[in-house]
Protein backbone atom coordinates (compact mmCIF):
# COMPACT_ATOMS: atom_id res chain seq x y z
CA UNK A 1 0.00 0.00 0.00
CA UNK A 2 1.41 3.44 -0.62
CA UNK A 3 2.18 5.65 1.44
CA UNK A 4 0.47 9.00 1.67
CA UNK A 5 2.12 12.25 1.56
CA UNK A 6 -0.15 15.54 2.07
CA UNK A 7 1.03 18.57 0.80
CA UNK A 8 -0.11 21.58 2.81
CA UNK A 9 0.84 24.34 0.74
CA UNK A 10 -2.64 25.83 0.03
CA UNK A 11 -3.25 26.31 3.68
CA UNK A 12 -0.32 28.54 3.44
CA UNK A 13 -2.13 29.73 -0.06
CA UNK A 14 -5.22 31.08 1.96
CA UNK A 15 -2.87 32.55 4.41
CA UNK A 16 -1.09 34.61 2.46
CA UNK A 17 -4.44 35.38 0.71
CA UNK A 18 -4.32 38.43 3.84
CA UNK A 19 -1.10 38.64 4.66
CA UNK A 20 -1.96 37.26 8.04
CA UNK A 21 -0.82 34.49 10.44
CA UNK A 22 -4.18 31.91 9.89
CA UNK A 23 -4.57 29.67 8.71
CA UNK A 24 -1.26 27.99 9.80
CA UNK A 25 0.27 25.27 7.82
CA UNK A 26 1.88 24.13 10.75
CA UNK A 27 -0.82 23.09 12.37
CA UNK A 28 -2.28 21.94 9.38
CA UNK A 29 0.58 19.16 9.26
CA UNK A 30 -0.13 18.00 12.82
CA UNK A 31 -3.98 17.73 11.96
CA UNK A 32 -2.77 15.62 9.19
CA UNK A 33 -0.66 13.40 10.40
CA UNK A 34 -3.42 12.84 13.76
CA UNK A 35 -5.49 11.84 10.15
CA UNK A 36 -3.11 9.21 9.20
CA UNK A 37 -0.98 11.40 6.53
CA UNK A 38 2.54 8.85 6.30
CA UNK A 39 4.71 12.12 5.40
CA UNK A 40 3.86 16.06 4.75
CA UNK A 41 4.87 17.92 2.11
CA UNK A 42 5.57 21.47 1.17
CA UNK A 43 6.70 23.28 -1.80
CA UNK A 44 9.14 26.13 -0.61
CA UNK A 45 9.11 28.70 -3.91
CA UNK A 46 11.52 30.70 -4.64
CA UNK A 47 8.91 33.70 -5.16
CA UNK A 48 7.47 32.23 -1.85
CA UNK A 49 4.16 32.57 -2.86
CA UNK A 50 2.45 30.23 0.15
CA UNK A 51 5.12 28.69 2.12
CA UNK A 52 7.23 30.67 3.75
CA UNK A 53 10.97 29.88 5.24
CA UNK A 54 9.73 30.18 8.69
CA UNK A 55 7.00 27.54 8.11
CA UNK A 56 9.62 24.90 6.71
CA UNK A 57 12.16 25.42 9.93
CA UNK A 58 9.24 25.14 12.33
CA UNK A 59 8.05 22.15 10.68
CA UNK A 60 11.51 20.36 10.94
CA UNK A 61 11.11 20.89 15.04
CA UNK A 62 7.67 19.87 14.49
CA UNK A 63 6.72 17.01 12.02
CA UNK A 64 6.78 13.25 13.38
CA UNK A 65 6.00 11.57 10.17
CA UNK A 66 8.54 12.15 6.52
CA UNK A 67 9.21 15.62 5.26
CA UNK A 68 9.01 16.16 1.88
CA UNK A 69 10.16 19.33 0.43
CA UNK A 70 9.65 20.28 -2.69
CA UNK A 71 12.09 22.57 -4.59
CA UNK A 72 13.77 23.79 -7.41
CA UNK A 73 17.13 22.67 -8.34
CA UNK A 74 18.72 26.60 -7.78
CA UNK A 75 21.41 27.56 -5.26
CA UNK A 76 19.29 29.39 -2.85
CA UNK A 77 16.90 26.67 -2.57
CA UNK A 78 19.55 24.14 -1.98
CA UNK A 79 21.50 26.03 0.82
CA UNK A 80 18.79 26.21 2.74
CA UNK A 81 17.76 22.46 2.34
CA UNK A 82 21.04 21.77 3.69
CA UNK A 83 20.67 23.68 6.55
CA UNK A 84 17.22 22.44 7.12
CA UNK A 85 17.92 18.94 6.07
CA UNK A 86 14.55 17.08 5.52
CA UNK A 87 14.19 13.98 5.23
CA UNK A 88 13.93 13.95 1.35
CA UNK A 89 14.06 16.42 -1.44
CA UNK A 90 11.56 16.72 -4.34
CA UNK A 91 13.20 18.54 -7.00
CA UNK A 92 10.32 20.13 -9.37
CA UNK A 93 10.70 22.73 -11.78
CA UNK A 94 8.65 25.98 -11.13
CA UNK A 95 7.86 28.85 -13.73
CA UNK A 96 7.13 32.24 -11.73
CA UNK A 97 3.94 32.48 -13.64
CA UNK A 98 2.25 29.23 -13.22
CA UNK A 99 -0.31 28.32 -11.30
CA UNK A 100 0.67 25.24 -10.20
CA UNK A 101 3.77 23.24 -11.50
CA UNK A 102 2.87 22.22 -15.24
CA UNK A 103 4.89 19.23 -15.81
CA UNK A 104 8.13 17.55 -15.15
CA UNK A 105 11.53 18.09 -14.22
CA UNK A 106 13.34 17.79 -17.73
CA UNK A 107 16.57 15.93 -16.32
CA UNK A 108 17.89 15.57 -20.18
CA UNK A 109 17.88 19.46 -20.46
CA UNK A 110 19.24 19.98 -17.12
CA UNK A 111 21.65 17.25 -16.26
CA UNK A 112 24.51 18.81 -14.79
CA UNK A 113 22.48 21.10 -12.76
CA UNK A 114 20.30 18.27 -11.52
CA UNK A 115 23.13 15.78 -11.07
CA UNK A 116 25.57 18.20 -8.79
CA UNK A 117 21.95 19.48 -6.41
CA UNK A 118 21.34 15.21 -5.87
CA UNK A 119 24.83 15.06 -5.13
CA UNK A 120 25.61 17.81 -2.49
CA UNK A 121 21.87 16.93 -0.99
CA UNK A 122 22.71 13.22 -0.96
CA UNK A 123 26.52 13.93 0.63
CA UNK A 124 24.14 15.82 3.36
CA UNK A 125 22.06 12.35 4.27
CA UNK A 126 18.96 13.33 2.40
CA UNK A 127 17.16 10.99 0.28
CA UNK A 128 16.18 13.21 -3.37
CA UNK A 129 13.07 12.17 -5.96
CA UNK A 130 13.24 13.99 -9.19
CA UNK A 131 9.37 14.98 -10.26
CA UNK A 132 9.18 14.10 -13.83
CA UNK A 133 6.79 13.37 -16.70
CA UNK A 134 6.30 9.27 -17.09
CA UNK A 135 8.81 9.30 -20.19
CA UNK A 136 11.01 6.44 -19.90
CA UNK A 137 13.92 8.64 -21.42
CA UNK A 138 13.47 10.98 -18.21
CA UNK A 139 13.70 8.10 -16.34
CA UNK A 140 16.69 7.08 -17.54
CA UNK A 141 18.33 10.49 -16.99
CA UNK A 142 17.14 10.82 -13.75
CA UNK A 143 19.18 7.01 -13.07
CA UNK A 144 22.10 8.60 -14.39
CA UNK A 145 21.40 11.45 -11.81
CA UNK A 146 21.56 8.83 -9.25
CA UNK A 147 18.19 9.74 -7.14
CA UNK A 148 16.92 7.04 -5.02
CA UNK A 149 13.18 7.64 -6.45
CA UNK A 150 11.19 9.19 -8.92
CA UNK A 151 7.27 10.82 -8.59
CA UNK A 152 6.47 10.33 -11.72
CA UNK A 153 3.61 13.63 -12.94
CA UNK A 154 0.24 11.59 -13.03
CA UNK A 155 -1.66 15.65 -14.56
CA UNK A 156 -2.37 13.97 -18.01
CA UNK A 157 -4.32 11.13 -16.42
CA UNK A 158 -5.94 13.71 -13.64
CA UNK A 159 -6.91 16.09 -16.24
CA UNK A 160 -8.19 13.29 -18.60
CA UNK A 161 -11.31 14.09 -20.38
CA UNK A 162 -13.28 11.00 -21.12
CA UNK A 163 -13.28 7.33 -19.78
CA UNK A 164 -10.95 6.35 -22.68
CA UNK A 165 -8.44 8.92 -22.54
CA UNK A 166 -7.68 8.56 -18.65
CA UNK A 167 -7.53 4.42 -19.13
CA UNK A 168 -4.76 5.62 -22.00
CA UNK A 169 -3.13 7.86 -19.70
CA UNK A 170 -3.33 5.08 -17.12
CA UNK A 171 -1.82 2.90 -19.00
CA UNK A 172 0.98 5.27 -20.06
CA UNK A 173 1.69 5.28 -16.16
CA UNK A 174 1.56 1.95 -15.22
CA UNK A 175 4.33 1.09 -17.86
CA UNK A 176 6.68 3.92 -17.30
CA UNK A 177 6.43 2.58 -13.51
CA UNK A 178 7.03 -0.82 -14.38
CA UNK A 179 10.00 1.01 -16.31
CA UNK A 180 11.44 2.84 -12.90
CA UNK A 181 11.22 -0.32 -10.76
CA UNK A 182 13.50 -2.03 -13.68
CA UNK A 183 15.96 0.73 -13.25
CA UNK A 184 16.22 0.07 -9.57
CA UNK A 185 14.19 3.23 -8.03
CA UNK A 186 11.36 3.86 -5.79
CA UNK A 187 7.83 5.37 -7.04
CA UNK A 188 5.87 7.82 -6.15
CA UNK A 189 3.38 9.61 -7.92
CA UNK A 190 1.56 12.73 -7.86
CA UNK A 191 -0.28 15.82 -9.16
CA UNK A 192 -3.92 16.57 -9.54
CA UNK A 193 -4.39 13.40 -7.70
CA UNK A 194 -8.33 13.58 -6.11
CA UNK A 195 -10.95 11.29 -4.06
CA UNK A 196 -12.20 10.38 -7.44
CA UNK A 197 -9.45 9.61 -9.36
CA UNK A 198 -7.02 8.22 -6.99
CA UNK A 199 -7.81 4.38 -6.50
CA UNK A 200 -6.75 3.84 -9.93
CA UNK A 201 -3.34 5.07 -9.36
CA UNK A 202 -3.04 3.61 -5.77
CA UNK A 203 -3.43 0.21 -7.37
CA UNK A 204 -0.59 0.08 -9.56
CA UNK A 205 2.24 -2.22 -8.83
CA UNK A 206 5.25 -0.80 -6.47
CA UNK A 207 3.71 2.58 -5.80
CA UNK A 208 5.46 3.91 -2.46
CA UNK A 209 4.50 7.08 -2.08
CA UNK A 210 1.52 9.52 -3.65
CA UNK A 211 1.62 12.84 -2.61
CA UNK A 212 -1.67 14.78 -2.87
CA UNK A 213 -2.49 18.41 -1.86
CA UNK A 214 -5.18 20.49 -3.43
CA UNK A 215 -8.35 17.64 -3.26
CA UNK A 216 -6.98 16.82 0.40
CA UNK A 217 -7.15 20.73 1.33
CA UNK A 218 -10.28 21.59 -0.42
CA UNK A 219 -12.13 18.34 1.84
CA UNK A 220 -10.76 20.21 4.60
CA UNK A 221 -12.12 23.27 4.51
CA UNK A 222 -15.90 21.27 4.64
CA UNK A 223 -15.14 18.70 7.07
CA UNK A 224 -11.91 19.32 8.88
CA UNK A 225 -8.05 18.25 8.27
CA UNK A 226 -8.37 14.79 9.51
CA UNK A 227 -11.34 13.71 8.39
CA UNK A 228 -10.42 14.59 4.94
CA UNK A 229 -6.82 12.78 5.42
CA UNK A 230 -8.38 9.73 6.77
CA UNK A 231 -11.03 9.34 3.79
CA UNK A 232 -8.21 10.19 1.08
CA UNK A 233 -5.96 7.50 3.13
CA UNK A 234 -8.79 5.12 2.96
CA UNK A 235 -8.93 5.22 -0.58
CA UNK A 236 -4.88 4.61 -1.00
CA UNK A 237 -4.83 2.07 1.26
CA UNK A 238 -7.56 -0.26 -0.38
Amino acid sequence: MPALGVNIDHVATVRQARLTYEPDPVWAAVLAELGGADGITLHLREDRRHIQDHDLYTMKKTVQVKLNLEMAAEEEMTQIALDVRPDQVSLVPEKREELTTEGGLNVIANAERVSQCVHRLQQAGIEVSLFIDPDPAQIEASKKAGVHAVELHTGRYADASSAGEQEQELSILEKASAFTIEQGMKLHMGHGLTYRNVTPVALIPHVSELNIGHSIISRAVLVGMEQAVREMKALVNI
